[in-house]
């Protein structure tokens, strides 16, 4: 296997080629252990992906500057395998899944990986957006459109979709005039790891993007699946603690949306996945009391005693 990638600087001293299967990307993932021992991730697409993934490598190297963060750095970018395939290189985070790490650990760790969460993804959120992005709303409201579209051609119901559906009506006109940064884009416990020295590393910046920044919280619902003791930590760190009510409100709108557009993903990838995603939207739906509150009942206002 390391042959289809000799023509990468340095493939020469690299020892184990692993393929890696978890997570949801189209990219090929390689675990790389090089003769003088460091791990490196090897991502791999199409030629025909070249501008995206130099776009996306691109992206990622503006959190170089930040330091304090356990996260994959890019190393090294360009074409392999003949000209048919486009690589990044990245530093390997060594450490365990989150989402299987954080419920073992006391309430209290718990609740301050949760904190280290929110700060690492402020961080993020000062590097700014590009220029000429297009306006929030009409960008995000053009999405919700084509949510509701493939929600209801795809004729899977889920118990309260009516209600979540009101709800992001009466709620659009908050996506007026909202900021717009650097997104991680997939900000959730199932990109996460825990070090053994007990620090949160954050990998898969392969959906980067740039939008609002209270976006990222659309997939919050993960981290409460697993803690909620760490996904209200996430949000006590973010706002360092002192929370908008606006927040909750945008929150709870994004959150909506993603139900929905979570259904239509699923279909490709068969009944199972359709059917846990119908399950995870209604007890997203159960936990805003089918939207008739903004505020999640798994979210604590403050560290429990």
């Amino acid at each position: 296997m390391i042959n289809m990638f000799s023509e990468i600087p340095d493939a020469h001293t690299w020892n184990t080629v692993e393929e890696v299967h978890k997570g949801w990307s189209k990219d090929k993932k390689y675990d790389i252990k090089t003769k003088d021992n460091r791990e490196l991730l090897l991502r791999v697409s199409d030629i025909s992906q070249f501008e995206k993934k130099k776009w996306e490598f691109e992206s990622v190297k503006k959190l170089d500057h930040l330091k304090g963060i356990l996260m994959s750095r890019p190393l090294d970018f360009g074409i392999c395998n003949h000209g048919e395939s486009v690589y990044s290189l990245f530093t390997w985070i060594k450490g365990e899944d989150a989402e299987k790490m954080i419920p073992a650990l006391n309430a209290n760790d718990q609740y301050q990986l949760g904190v280290q969460a929110g700060e690492i993804l402020r961080k993020m959120h000062d590097i700014p957006a590009e220029p000429n992005q297009v306006p929030w709303a009409e960008y995000y409201n053009a999405k919700i459109n084509r949510y509701i579209t493939n929600y209801i051609a795809c004729g899977i119901p889920f118990r309260g979709a009516d209600q979540a559906l009101r709800f992001i009506e009466q709620n659009r006109h908050l996506l007026e005039d909202r900021p717009q940064t650097f997104q991680h884009g997939d900000y959730h416990v199932g990109n996460m790891v825990v070090s053994k020295s007990g620090e949160l590393g954050i990998i898969d910046f392969n959906r980067l993007d740039y939008g609002d920044p209270w976006e990222e919280f659309n997939r919050i619902t993960w981290c409460a699946g697993v803690s909620p003791l760490f996904a209200s930590g996430r949000i006590h760190g973010y706002f360092n603690h002192h929370v908008p009510d606006l927040f909750f409100r945008l929150m709870a709108l994004y959150i909506a949306s993603n139900q929905l557009s979570s259904i239509h993903w699923a279909i490709p990838f068969g009944q199972e996945e359709v059917d846990d995603m119908v399950h995870r939207a209604e007890l997203v739906l159960d936990a805003y009391d089918e939207f008739q509150t903004y505020i999640p009942k798994w979210y604590f206002s403050s560290y429990p005693q």
